[in-house]
């Protein structure tokens, strides 16, 4: 999460010595990391840099972020049994709660969010993508669409099916169909992960099927799934209840695909917090990462939340423990 960016973007200003060296300092490249004081209007701290020869205020990297360099509980709330969780407030960039949020989990289907992320910037919705014989998945117990060599549909299409019904064999596709292979999909993943400040994670596949390397911070899901809020059709998607499509076989034969959510406040297995409404999110679940959950929700005043817990031990204390975290916001 280093780095700073300009508050002027109209033409590129020349950052002056005495700033560039803050800035490294920042940074902590090559050297011996320096501490800055933390002054709301101080010239050269951790909050911001002056540039003097242009004149111009340098924003530091997390100025429009929630920041969390550990455990926090502002909330009167704790989770001791959950592997990671977080509570952060979007309106006042404030993180109400944390724990383990900068150590590395299984992310399980968390990773489609990244997944949809790189599609939808690299993509087109109306892309048709055809699936190749890598979307045949034998891990038991993964979810699937039950896609077979050959089969076509749109990316619109197979965005749904992925963020809805959480794919894995849809996954692959996606990949395959954006860049070509999932090893050069991943790649890009890791690009654009890195280009987030997401700088903990590593992913080795689309669909969160477990692997050793593969796995994700708390926080850098946050920043991930904030990024991913930024595209409408990512965020239409995720409110949705159900969805229904029609794609199409090698031959061309109508193939028909109907599923609910997976996310069980939008379903209705499990009522809303009080207080709160949940807007959408994504699920995850694996026997390596346990039960997992990111959320975007909203205060009856409007504040918008990010709620992310990882790694519990069931679905049901999964969704007891976000309705408490959420509404311990209140």
């Amino acid at each position: 999460m280093s780095g700073v960016k300009c508050t002027n973007n109209s033409r590129k200003r020349r950052i002056t010595a005495m700033a560039l060296v803050s800035a490294l300092f920042l940074t902590g490249c090559g050297g011996p990391k320096y501490d800055m004081a933390y002054e709301l209007n101080g010239e050269v701290s951790s909050y911001q840099l002056f540039s003097i020869e242009s004149q111009e205020t340098l924003e530091p990297f997390a100025a429009d972020l929630c920041v969390a360099d550990g455990d926090i509980k502002k909330t009167g709330v704790d989770f001791p049994e959950v592997g990671a969780a977080a509570l952060f407030d979007l309106k006042n960039l404030d993180t109400l709660y944390a724990k383990n949020v900068n150590i590395q989990v299984n992310p399980a289907s968390l990773t489609k969010i990244m997944t949809a992320l790189v599609a939808i910037k690299y993509g087109s919705p109306d892309q048709m993508l055809t699936a190749s014989e890598n979307v045949h998945i034998t891990e038991p117990g993964a979810q699937l669409c039950g896609l077979k060599t050959g089969d076509k549909m749109t990316l619109d299409q197979a965005l749904h099916i992925l963020l809805i019904y959480s794919a894995n064999d849809v996954a692959v596709m996606i990949a395959e169909g954006i860049s070509g292979s999932v090893e050069e999909f991943v790649a890009l993943m890791n690009k654009e992960a890195v280009q987030l400040g997401a700088t903990n994670c590593n992913f080795t596949n689309p669909n969160g099927l477990t692997e050793e390397e593969h796995y994700v911070t708390t926080y850098d899901l946050y920043l991930i799934f904030q990024e991913a809020l930024k595209y409408e059709l990512f965020k239409q998607i995720i409110q949705m209840t159900s969805y229904s499509t029609v794609y199409t076989d090698k031959n061309g034969a109508e193939v028909s695909f109907e599923s609910d959510t997976t996310n069980q406040y939008l379903k209705g297995t499990y009522e809303m917090p009080d207080g709160v409404t949940v807007i959408g999110g994504k699920t995850g679940t694996t026997s390596a990462a346990g039960h997992c959950l990111i959320l975007l929700s909203t205060g009856n005043d409007g504040t918008p939340y990010i709620s992310v817990i990882m790694k519990d031990s069931s679905g049901d204390d999964l969704y007891a423990d976000m309705t408490r975290l959420l509404e311990s916001a209140n």
